[in-house]
């Protein structure tokens, strides 16, 4: 049986124009800034006019580790926001925008998939509105502000061994991961060893994801650190002068960007920071904005619920005073098979056994996102492959962890594929039984905040950190910042900080290898293990395939 691509799909899609679906949420044309017939930006004065507005629900999409047999987190959320709808509820949905790194890489794009997704598809997985690029041009000018800042005379007294502030680009590079700058003689400034990071790690995208508003956003900027001066006191933003010109040029990038599902039902597509090596949630004012618009409101955060759901709660929420009333936890009947060692190639035949033998890092995940107070729902995201016998193992089993999970088949037919499970989460999220509550509270020290990330949510015996690292979070406790959150940048393959090593382990050690203080976005970076804030592209990387046809039409985007 031949089934059409996610991008066949998307082309052949019925769109409404953005107005129509404007209107479904009460947003005027006068408060639209169209970008097209499909894409528009809210203006930041509806915006602002919703305030005092009484909340809808909030519903958290996440998943289990992914592997390469796949999961589906975007695809379920998509769907699940078209089935509230198609069961009478005003629902919509808010995601992150795609990052060029992963659409040229082997990820892919962050539309969804099958007949349920967000268009348009290609512009959405390209540069959409621009505000990836308003980002990175935003960040690089912080950078080369520090450099003429240096080179007219230092008035700031910066330490040029000590400049904190990487570059990014929107783009998996790994030769641009170490770099020398300033090389060629006196008129180029003064050379020192610098780097790149992708812009999805940029701490200008962590910003823009958590501002209130411009005004915030403009203090937050002001508030990044930039360098030390020799004695060791830090250099602001501000100090330099950037924050003014940084805000001009990310302040049509603030703005929530509307689409609309394959269904023609409203979605805030906007911000992108990773999970895996940022706090990996679209911004909140997009979902702020959304809650006052719609009576549910399906989000989701990135990569397992080890990373983009720990994230969620323990950032996110605590941030921008959210509390999520439900969570779906999203698995594959393939990857529990893959967790319980089979390998991808021999996914297609039925093994019961592995399934069950692979279950426990879905268990884990169940354990992980119950201990922050918030009722769980499994959803079995259904692939033609999967027999009868197997779906029913993961039920018993997830019944067994005393939680529910539901067979979805959204991926292929829409709405009417997911209605199950919008019944059963409308009315967890109406129940009123979530008691949210983050992990840990707000003036536990540093080092402790990372331990109980690793120790409760990870299940590491231990943090391994040297005495470099620990020197450095007390002192930034004793400068004020002891009160800030932890943002873990670990790999999303698994609980441990080694990729292979799947399931639900325990008795691993959880290495710190260097910690960043993001003071604008406030959070405490701690990278663990050897995930990279620069990826690569893999052997063969998606860009190979990806082209125009004969038509002009794009062709391998995925």
């Amino acid at each position: 049986m031949s089934y059409k691509s996610d991008i066949e799909i998307a082309r052949e899609a019925k769109k409404h124009p953005i107005q129509q679906i404007g209107e479904k949420l009460g947003i005027g044309y006068e408060d639209l800034v169209p970008f097209g017939h499909d894409k528009a930006k809210i203006s930041a004065e509806f915006i602002k006019a919703q305030q005092g507005k009484k909340d809808g629900k909030l519903i958290l999409v996440t998943a289990i580790n992914p592997t390469p047999a796949g999961e589906g987190k975007t695809t379920t959320t998509v769907g699940l926001g078209d089935g509230l709808n198609a069961i009478g509820k005003n629902a919509m949905i808010c995601i992150r925008e795609a990052s060029l790194g992963p659409c040229f890489g082997m990820k892919g794009g962050a539309a969804g998939g099958g007949y349920a997704q967000v268009v348009p598809m290609e512009d959405m997985n390209l540069h959409f509105t621009g505000d990836f690029h308003a980002i990175t041009s935003a960040h690089n000018l912080l950078s080369a502000m520090i450099e003429n800042h240096i080179y007219w005379g230092n008035e700031q007294g910066i330490d040029t061994r000590r400049v904190v502030w990487r570059r990014v680009l929107d783009m998996n590079d790994r030769a641009l991961r170490d770099v020398v700058t300033s090389l060629g003689g006196v008129s180029n400034g003064f050379p020192r060893q610098a780097g790149f990071d992708i812009t999805v790690a940029s701490e200008v995208m962590a910003i823009l994801c958590l501002a209130t508003d411009l005004d915030d956003l403009k203090k937050r900027l002001g508030d990044i650190i930039v360098a030390y001066r020799r004695d060791r006191t830090p250099v602001y933003c501000r100090d330099i002068k950037a924050d003014g010109a940084m805000t001009v040029l990310l302040q049509q990038a603030m703005q929530p960007n509307l689409v609309q599902t394959l269904e023609n039902n409203p979605a805030f597509v906007h911000g992108g920071p990773f999970a895996n090596i940022a706090h990996g949630c679209n911004s909140v004012v997009a979902t702020t904005t959304a809650l006052k618009l719609a009576d549910y409101v399906v989000t989701e955060a990135g990569f397992g619920a080890d990373l983009g759901a720990e994230k969620f709660m323990n950032i996110k929420c605590r941030k921008a005073s959210l509390a999520p009333d439900a969570v779906v936890l999203v698995a594959t009947v393939r990857a529990m098979k893959m967790n319980g060692g089979v390998a991808k190639s021999d996914l297609g035949a039925e093994n019961v056994a592995a399934v069950e033998a692979g279950a426990s890092n879905l268990g884990r995940h169940i354990e992980n996102v119950k201990s922050f107070g918030v009722p769980v729902i499994v959803a079995i995201n259904h692939f033609v492959t999967d027999t009868d016998a197997e779906i029913e193992a993961v039920k018993a089993y997830v019944e067994g962890m005393s939680s529910e999970a539901i067979v979805c088949k959204h991926w292929a037919d829409g709405s009417a594929g997911v209605l199950d499970l919008a019944h059963r989460v409308a009315e967890i999220a109406d129940s009123g039984a979530s008691q949210f509550a983050t992990l840990y509270p707000d003036d536990l020290g540093l080092f402790q905040k990372i331990e109980t990330v690793a120790k409760r949510i990870y299940r590491a015996d231990e943090v391994l950190a040297d005495k470099k690292i620990r020197d450095q979070l007390k002192a930034w406790e004793e400068d004020g910042y002891g009160h800030l959150p932890v943002c873990m940048a670990k790999t999303q393959y698994s609980f441990s900080t080694d990729p292979n090593l799947r399931g639900a382990p325990t008795g691993h050690s959880l290495p710190v290898r260097e910690v960043r203080l993001s003071a604008g976005a406030g959070f405490i970076v701690a990278i663990c293990g050897e995930i990279m804030t620069m990826p690569g592209l893999p052997r063969v990387p998606a860009a190979e395939s990806i082209m125009l046809n004969a038509d002009g039409d794009i062709e391998g985007l995925f």
